[in-house]
C-alpha cells in the first residue's frame, strides 16, 4: 500500500472536530431509535469514520482510523457523551449547524487533497471528497433501514461538499496548500450553512413534462 498522505495541522484539527460533531450526530440518531450503548458506539463510529474509511479503501491506503488512535477515541467519546446527555434544546440547535458545516467543508477538502496527493485525476478526487463528507451518513441511514438523507429532498449537503472539493482544486492552482485548504473549507462549509438557513434544495423533478410540451 502507498504511504498515507499528510494533511496540514490546522486542517487535521478541524478534521477531529468534524469527527466529534458527527459522532455526536450518530449518537443523537441512536437516541431517536432507542438503541443501547453498543448501538450508540456503532452509529457514532460509522457517522464519524465511515466516509473516510471507504475513501481510504478505494485509494488502497490503510484507513487512518486504524493508524491514529485519536480518531476512534474521539468517536467513542462522542458516543459516550451522546448516550449520557440528551442532545436537544436551543443551545444544541444553535451550535451544531456551525460545527457540522465546518466538518463537511473539512472532510471535502481532506478527501480531495488525499486523492490528489496520490495522483488521482481532479474530478474523481473531488468525488472522493464528497464521499468523505457524506459516506458515513449514507452508511448509517442504510443500516437503520432509511433512504439516505442526501438522496432525498434536503439541504445541499453533497452539493456543498462538491463545492468545497472543487474550490480546493482551483485554489491549489494559485496559492499554497494551507491557504487553499482553508479557503475551500470556508466555501464548502459556507454553502452548507447558507443552504440550511435559507432552505435551499435541489428540485426533485422538472416542472414541465414531455406530454405537456407535445400538447402545446
Amino acid at each position: 500500500m502507498p504511504d498515507v498522505p499528510q494533511i496540514p495541522d490546522l486542517i487535521a484539527a478541524f478534521d477531529l472536530l468534524g469527527l466529534f460533531a458527527n459522532g455526536l450526530l450518530g449518537g443523537a440518531v441512536a437516541r431517536r431509535h432507542q438503541l443501547d450503548p453498543v448501538g450508540f458506539s456503532v452509529l457514532a463510529i460509522i457517522s464519524a469514520l465511515g466516509g473516510g474509511a471507504i475513501r481510504d479503501v478505494l485509494l488502497d491506503v490503510q484507513p487512518v482510523a486504524l493508524t491514529d488512535l485519536r480518531y476512534l477515541t474521539v468517536a467513542l467519546v462522542a458516543a459516550g457523551i451522546a448516550f449520557l446527555v440528551p442532545l436537544e434544546g436551543r443551545r444544541w440547535r444553535q451550535v451544531f449547524p456551525w460545527v457540522d458545516a465546518v466538518a463537511l467543508g473539512t472532510w471535502a477538502v481532506v478527501g480531495t487533497q488525499k486523492a490528489l496527493l496520490l495522483d488521482i485525476h481532479w474530478l474523481p478526487a473531488i468525488l472522493l471528497g464528497v464521499l468523505t463528507a457524506c459516506g458515513g451518513g449514507v452508511v448509517r441511514d442504510v443500516m437503520l433501514g432509511s433512504v439516505p438523507a442526501i438522496l432525498q429532498r434536503s439541504e445541499l449537503y453533497a452539493t456543498a461538499a462538491f463545492a468545497g472539493g472543487a474550490s480546493f482544486v482551483l485554489f491549489q492552482l494559485v496559492t499554497t496548500d494551507p491557504l487553499a485548504s482553508l479557503g475551500a473549507l470556508l466555501i464548502g462549509g459556507g454553502v452548507c450553512d447558507l443552504a440550511r438557513r435559507r432552505g435551499w434544495m435541489l428540485p426533485t423533478e422538472p416542472k414541465w413534462r414531455p406530454s405537456q410540451v407535445h400538447r402545446r
